[in-house]
């Protein structure tokens, strides 16, 4: 670790704000605290370091065609002028400007997959239909040569990070970080009031991440149980946004809007439950979704779609439960269950809480990020 001062590394993204959890507050933070010269290249408004970090600051692209086809050629000389030993990039569309990067400069090339991206083309709305799939079979032949030429891969689950064929391969799962916990700790005397429970939701605030059925299972409760809903995020699309707020519930939810993540984490101390119901999306069904441990670690029992994967990890900490996230009457239900069972939905949040101190936390995670450093700065 003693020599890491000398080491410089690149963290670059077009799509991600530099502010973004995984990358900033993760990755970015946790190398700077083991001496690593880091600099981000993200999306902000100016220049300047923040804990450390050096970020150099992006424009917002002004559309996604123009992000993806041109932005990233900014992105690419602004990264070729830091004359780094490491650049670690986070978007699929930078893969061709990365694979020049390589050969541009002896420096070693991260390529971190937050998602199972041909799976997610598979979802994008605004890909024609028939477009979908011979779209997303010749991005899975791309993506795997490309990374080939790739010193590491790391990707947000094991299975995402078996189809690559770099030469390092490492999954870093989206896990809280326990220093959070006295915070998300602190109100906790205030929650299973049953004169007023509240249900959370925080995050991207979009059609496939069920926010129209938590709103109708919402709507289905209020006419029995005094219960507030806290809803956190950004509308992206304008359609979507305009149908949800034209819902006659609407007016009864408490929109809080895009929040930092220190006000978020203050919502949830003083939160009951945490909604997680994604729609099953190829792309979702084996995700590994940070929310969802981050509502376990401010000991919130958690309503989750009844994807596999989910439903292993909320069935073995009994922490939560799991529903049909296209029908809004089963999480109604489920709400319901905790709203009559305070002790039981109190029990459930402990075991959240435990399971995350024990194993679902980044202290364990950053580990593995370290040693990957370690090994390709030997």
């Amino acid at each position: 670790m003693k020599n890491n001062k000398n080491k410089k590394i690149c963290i670059l993204t077009s799509a991600h704000s530099a502010f973004d959890i995984r990358i900033f507050h993760k990755q970015a933070k946790t190398l700077v605290s083991v001496g690593y010269d880091v600099t981000l290249i993200a999306q902000h408004n100016k220049n300047e370091i923040v804990d450390g970090v050096k970020i150099i600051a992006l424009p917002k692209p002004q559309n996604r065609f123009y992000r993806i086809f041109f932005f990233t050629k900014k992105v690419y000389k602004i990264a070729l002028a830091q004359k780094t030993d490491v650049y670690h990039f986070h978007d699929p569309e930078f893969l061709p400007w990365a694979l020049l990067l390589r050969l541009k400069t002896r420096a070693k090339i991260i390529y971190d997959s937050h998602e199972d991206v041909p799976k997610q083309i598979l979802s994008k709305k605004w890909v024609p239909r028939f477009l979908r799939f011979p779209i997303s079979i010749f991005f899975n032949f791309i993506e795997k040569q490309i990374t080939r030429n790739f010193d590491a891969v790391i990707a947000v689950t094991p299975a995402v990070a078996d189809k690559f064929l770099a030469p390092q391969k490492i999954y870093l799962a989206n896990y809280p970080k326990l220093k959070y916990f006295n915070l998300l700790s602190s109100r906790s005397k205030q929650r299973n009031n049953p004169k007023k429970f509240t249900i959370i939701y925080a995050g991207g605030l979009t059609r496939i991440r069920g926010i129209k059925e938590i709103i109708e299972a919402y709507g289905l409760l209020l006419s029995n149980y005094p219960i507030r809903f806290k809803l956190a995020g950004n509308f992206s699309e304008k359609e979507f946004e305009s149908e949800i707020k034209k819902n006659v519930i609407w007016k009864k939810i408490d929109y809080l809007g895009f929040l930092p993540l220190s006000a978020v984490y203050q919502h949830f101390a003083t939160a009951d439950i945490g909604l997680i119901c994604l729609l099953p999306e190829p792309n979702y069904i084996d995700s590994s979704p940070n929310k969802m441990f981050e509502y376990m670690a401010a000991g919130l029992p958690v309503v989750a779609s009844h994807f596999p994967a989910w439903k292993k990890i909320i069935e073995e900490n009994q922490c939560g439960l799991c529903v049909d996230p296209n029908n809004p009457r089963t999480i109604a239900k489920a709400i319901e269950y905790l709203v009559q069972n305070p002790d039981k939905a109190k029990e459930m949040g402990e075991n959240g809480k435990m399971a995350v101190k024990q194993k679902y936390n980044w202290n364990i995670e950053e580990r593995k990020l370290l040693n990957l450093y370690e090994d390709l700065i030997k």
